[in-house]
């Protein structure tokens, strides 16, 4: 699978990074920017042999199989479906786009044009997700009931989170992880949401959410851009308890049981083969080879889900973003 890149920040480096260690099959081999300098200095750093001035000069780029896009989440929409008009399979960050209607319309997009799309959420595709599954359908702590999850770190000075047209705040940003943790684990279709949040300059620089499932199960979730949380979930059910260290990157997976003064049953530390980020650009490779249009840890219907739940979030806030602060 050979890759080519547009936007050369911080997470397109960590990406770029982990692509040149995984080796083999995975080649990078083009990255865009709209500044041609910072392009070349980025296919410098990697050792990445095309460098462009544009995006669409990498989307012209007949030897791209797949385009990972690393732009602002205001942009994602407007350049998936640019890079799906070129036929190029795509990895796009999260927030995956600004609202379900923008996802929606690259989904038809890419069914149209038979493209392989998927979104960027790390967490997805990771083995710990499905060692927490397996715990789970052990039986170790009985029915799930509620699960508790928050991530917070200092961002909140960077220009794409104080940005509304940007798409930024912390929901998209960071609240999104905690969202899927609380929706990968509750195997049960949402009943209701609500949530608080402290708007300033137009974004959410915090928040505290509220969802309930239709089988009783409950969750609470959170995320921040002004301060480091620990950034820990919890998994409670009716016989014992998951406690995850790191719900962003799992570090450490601990079960105990349901007694009052409860007892570790097990305790398993999570260790990758790269840095964790190989797994999302494994499977992509994975579905290209198949003929799939979409990631199984990451289906179209999910990704619409978790954005429909922050698009109503966002409506009891009062939060526009990107596209919709002209509408």
């Amino acid at each position: 699978m050979k890759i080519g890149i547009i936007g050369c920040g911080n997470i397109a480096a960590t990406l770029a990074d982990t692509m040149v260690r995984m080796g083999g099959d995975i080649q990078l081999i083009a990255a865009a920017s709209r500044d041609l300098e910072k392009a070349r200095e980025f296919a410098s750093r990697f050792g990445i042999e095309r460098a462009y001035g544009s995006y669409q000069e990498l989307y012209q780029d007949s030897d791209v199989d797949l385009v990972y896009i690393a732009v602002p989440h205001s942009h994602h929409k407007q350049e998936m479906l640019e890079a799906i008009s070129h036929g190029k399979a795509i990895l796009c960050e999260k927030a995956f786009c600004v609202n379900a209607a923008e996802a929606e319309e690259v989904f038809a997009a890419a069914k149209a044009r038979n493209v392989f799309v998927a979104e960027a959420i790390w967490t997805r595709y990771m083995p710990s997700r499905r060692k927490i599954d397996e715990i789970i359908a052990s039986g170790k702590i009985g029915r799930v009931v509620s699960i508790s999850a928050n991530l917070g770190y200092k961002i909140a000075h960077k220009k794409r989170i104080q940005d509304p047209k940007l798409a930024g705040g912390a929901l998209l940003d960071v609240g999104v992880y905690a969202l899927n943790f609380a929706m990968m684990f509750a195997h049960s279709q949402l009943a209701s949401i609500s949530g608080l949040a402290n708007i300033k300059d137009g974004v959410d620089a915090r928040n505290s959410v509220s969802l309930a499932f239709q089988d009783g199960t409950m969750a609470s979730v959170s995320s921040d851009t002004e301060t480091n949380t620990d950034r820990r979930g919890i998994i409670y059910g009716t016989e014992g308890v998951i406690v995850i260290e790191n719900i962003n990157n799992p570090e450490k997976i601990t079960v105990y049981d349901g007694e009052k003064k409860p007892q570790e049953l097990s305790c398993e530390t999570i260790e990758h083969e790269v840095n964790g980020y190989e797994y999302e650009i494994r499977e992509c490779a994975d579905c290209l080879a198949k003929g799939l249009l979409e990631p199984p840890s990451m289906p179209w219907a999910e990704t619409v889900r978790v954005m429909k739940v922050m698009d109503s979030l966002r409506d009891i806030w009062g939060i526009k973003l990107g596209s919709e602060i002209t509408l």
